[in-house]
């Protein structure tokens, strides 16, 4: 079946009312049953074509009475933007979505294939005043997931997403959201260049030796289909291009712009066909055109989506601390390899910091950025991870009961059991995903890293109230995520503020509580526009305003 050009571009468009009652075809009909009307007949002799001319009139209001009733509901929601609850059911598919459909037949609707969390818990009646302030959700103010692309960009998306002579091949590396965020980047250089996009390659993981591919990870049939408007993805090169001469490129300059792109790399694969692109990670400009900015939120919360076994396991990890009641998930970064590429402390004594120190004089280059700060600059400028004990006391200054469920994600603490301590005594209700794992359940990602960061993500996502110990691409990833789906929870530490109260032992416990409260009160995932006076940011982190707009919550509590 042919397809029409590029009409799922667009998030979510409202049919004209007139078609989503009468389809083109009926209405055609329709007219072909009125004669045109013969201009030199004499007045006298036209009774029949007044009785028709009549008939004609009545099917006419008739039609307009229901494009006004239409209208009045359109009315009601006048933004482009969808409602989230379009977000947790089915939307119903209008006939301009019939036609892009998958192999098996099913429409594609972006407002479906869209990842949402498990809903976000009431607050108790029986909670105190200062346990329901810390379980409330922040005002989303309206805003809600808006992915309208201009016709400019669909117009094009008729030959770029046909296209069978240029291919990109993208080699992504690191962890699981370093690699998320290279795929992104990955579409978006597609779409730059025109090409097709082979299925992205994952590099074998040097730290955690995981040899994933991508299809292990994420659903790749859901990732071409979501995507087939604007980059035609293929898993492999097709024959014709198999001995041609790539054009590599290993190095790329940050915040390179779709000019920058262009310029470097079209001559060239338009000459041989074949670009390979490696150490592409954060290297492409947070300001990029408006399309290009919602392309990135579409790879990035509709068209990466994890493997059915993966989702579906993380969903059963998820509903089963879920039921249970309120969460918190808390994303520590207390591996070794964290505290060696930070250059900080662990917290853990002279023992521990010994044997970190000596891993980082061995191997310098673990070392990310401003070598010439030492651990005590580092601490106090805000770039160590907080340990456990800081995030249990950071977490009880907000208001947490120290019955809450606390979700932990991330690797093995360096120090085992001793780097928790200070957590689990202040909250002993601690699970991770092996806790919450029946047996065997696991079994088939064990030395899988990918996966299990895949599965750690999934129960965090729908958690009540999400807290990063670090920075680090899951952070930010999940910042936007959180956003996009209705603002959900997401406290963001204020480091550097927070290290000198961490340290002063005079301070009592109801005023570290009233600090901790004050300081953070514009942390909670409010929304928040990308730019502002000081830098710009990843969409991907902030999606308002490109890939949010503001919207009539009148529907929202009419539904």
């Amino acid at each position: 079946m042919a397809r029409p050009r590029n009409i799922k571009s667009s998030f979510i468009k409202t049919p004209s009312p007139f078609f989503t009652f009468l389809p083109v075809s009926q209405f055609t009909s329709l007219l072909n049953k009125f004669p045109s009307p013969r201009i030199h007949r004499p007045y006298s002799s036209s009774r029949p074509r007044s009785y028709l001319f009549v008939m004609f009139l009545l099917i006419l209001l008739s039609l307009l009475g229901f494009s006004v009733l239409r209208l009045v509901s359109v009315s009601q929601n006048p933004s482009p933007c969808p409602s989230f609850l379009t977000l947790l059911s089915p939307p119903t598919s209008h006939p301009p979505f019939a036609s892009l459909s998958s192999k098996n037949h099913e429409p594609l609707v972006l407002s479906r294939s869209a990842t949402v969390p498990l809903p976000a818990h009431p607050v108790s009646s029986n909670a105190t005043a200062e346990e329901a302030e810390f379980w409330a959700q922040p005002n989303g103010e309206g805003y809600r997931p808006c992915l309208d692309f201009t016709i400019q960009y669909r117009k094009a998306s008729a030959k770029i997403s046909k296209e069978k002579q240029k291919f990109l091949v993208v080699v992504v590396s690191g962890g699981l959201n370093q690699q998320k965020n290279q795929i992104v980047d990955a579409v978006v250089i597609a779409r730059i260049l025109e090409a097709a996009l082979i299925v992205p390659v994952l590099a074998v993981n040097q730290i955690w030796k995981d040899e994933s591919e991508f299809s292990e990870i994420f659903d790749v049939d859901h990732f071409k289909r979501t995507l087939q408007a604007d980059v035609r993805v293929v898993s492999s090169l097709p024959s014709t291009h198999l001995s041609s001469k790539p054009t590599i490129n290993t190095q790329m300059p940050y915040n390179v712009s779709p000019l920058w792109i262009r310029t470097k790399f079209l001559k060239e694969l338009n000459r041989g066909g074949v670009l390979i692109l490696r150490g592409i990670d954060s290297k492409l400009s947070k300001n990029l055109p408006l399309d290009l900015q919602k392309l990135r939120c579409k790879v990035a919360f509709h068209a990466l989506r994890f493997a059915s076994p993966i989702q579906e396991l993380g969903d059963k990890f998820a509903r089963r601390i879920w039921v249970e009641g309120p969460y918190i998930a808390l994303h520590l970064r207390l591996e070794k390899d964290v505290w060696v590429r930070t250059g900080c402390l662990t917290g853990l004594g002279p023992e521990y910091d010994d044997i970190i120190r000596k891993i980082r004089e061995s191997q310098p280059k673990l070392l990310t950025g401003r070598l010439n700060m030492t651990n005590i600059h580092r601490r106090l400028a805000g770039l160590c991870p907080l340990n456990a004990l800081q995030v249990a006391r950071l977490i009880k200054g907000l208001g947490a009961p120290r019955t809450a469920q606390v979700y932990r994600a991330g690797g093995e603490p360096f120090g085992g059991a001793q780097a928790l301590q200070g957590l689990v005594g202040e909250f002993p209700n601690v699970v991770t995903k092996e806790m919450l794992a029946r047996e065997g359940e696991l079994s088939p990602y064990i030395n899988r890293s990918s996966a299990m960061a895949a599965l750690d993500y999934i129960v965090s996502f729908s958690s009540d109230v999400f807290l990063p110990s670090h920075g680090g691409n899951m952070g930010r990833v999940m910042q936007g995520h959180r956003a996009y789906v209705g603002h959900r929870k997401f406290v963001k530490p204020n480091k550097r503020e927070m290290v000198g109260f961490f340290e002063d032992t005079s301070i009592s416990e109801a005023e570290f509580k009233s600090v901790m409260k004050k300081m953070h009160r514009r942390y909670h995932g409010q929304p928040e526009k990308r730019t502002n006076k000081r830098s710009s940011r990843d969409v991907i982190a902030y999606p308002v305003p490109e890939c949010m707009c503001r919207h009539s919550i009148r529907p929202l509590l009419r539904s």
